[in-house]
This record gives C-alpha cells, structure tokens and sequence, in this order.
C-alpha cells in the first residue's frame, strides 16, 4: 500500500475538503402568494407571516 512521504498539514487537508460543500440554496414558490421561499420555513408577505400557504401571524401596527 501506498503511504506519503510527507505528512499533509491539517490545513492543506481542510483546504481540499472545502470546494465541494457549497450548494446554492432551494427555492420554493408558495401556491397562495406566490413568493419565492425556502422550504419548511415560515415567511413575511405584505405584513403577514405565512406558513404552508396560510397566515399565521399579522403584524401590529403600532399608533
């Protein structure tokens, strides 16, 4: 079996384990208001917090 000649530092090793992690990130669009989102997260649309297509939350108006 093959064995380096040299010990490969630790941050040489972490170099080459970098590039391949970075994927872009899974859009999804919601049916009810049509806003780009990430999946199984809740969102803020025009004052309103939407999960699964439907308001959870509105925000308050303060006078």
């Amino acid at each position: 079996m093959a064995h380096p000649k040299r010990k490969q530092s630790k941050t040489r090793r972490d170099k080459r384990r970098t590039h391949y992690k970075a994927t872009p990130r899974n859009y999804v669009i919601c049916q009810t208001t049509g806003e780009a989102h990430l999946p199984h997260r809740a969102f803020w649309h025009e004052g309103k917090l939407y999960y699964k297509g439907k308001v959870v939350m509105e925000k308050e108006v303060l006078a």
